[in-house]
């Protein structure tokens, strides 16, 4: 079932990318008591997730932070050293990596999609979701092939 607006965030492990290398995260203890901005693409180093969706999180970070947003967090059904090299390659500082390595993250949230036909397999749906203290207070995901309701500007129209 998909989360929905008003949803408790559920409990898995991620990892998050740290100068010090990979970390351990909870769910529950990563979204609580703060202002989350999180957006999900399907892979890293792909198209669309390169030229756009990360890239206009990183240059609108001030700007969501300026409306309330505690943190930036990009999550990906990919290990924690390619969300690493992602990271190191785009030069997005601003910008937490999330590894959902099995897509346990994206099963919870049933936001999956089987990316197959492209050699990716199960992969995360695009979206974005405006976490605050563990509970989804919005929620944009998008049509297959489209890149518009997930995006920072249509996220800083929300705030």
């Amino acid at each position: 079932m998909k989360i929905s607006e008003g949803d408790t965030i559920p409990q898995v492990t991620l990892t998050k990318v740290t100068e010090n290398g990979p970390e351990k995260v909870d769910s529950r203890d990563y979204f609580a008591g703060r202002k989350v901005a999180l957006f999900a693409v399907p892979g890293a180093f792909t198209p669309t997730c390169s030229a756009k969706h990360l890239p206009g999180f990183a240059e609108k970070a001030d700007e969501l932070k300026a409306k309330g947003v505690d943190e930036i967090a990009c999550i990906s059904v990919n290990d924690a050293f390619v969300m690493g090299a992602w990271q190191k390659a785009d030069g997005s500082k601003d910008v937490t990596m999330l590894a959902d390595g099995n897509g346990d993250f994206a099963e919870a949230v049933g936001l999956t999609m089987d990316g197959s036909s492209f050699g990716m397999g199960q992969r995360s749906q695009r979206y974005s979701m405006l976490v605050d203290d563990g509970q989804v207070r919005k929620l944009n995901v998008e049509k297959p092939g489209d890149f518009s309701v997930s995006s920072a500007e249509h996220m800083l129209g929300q705030l």
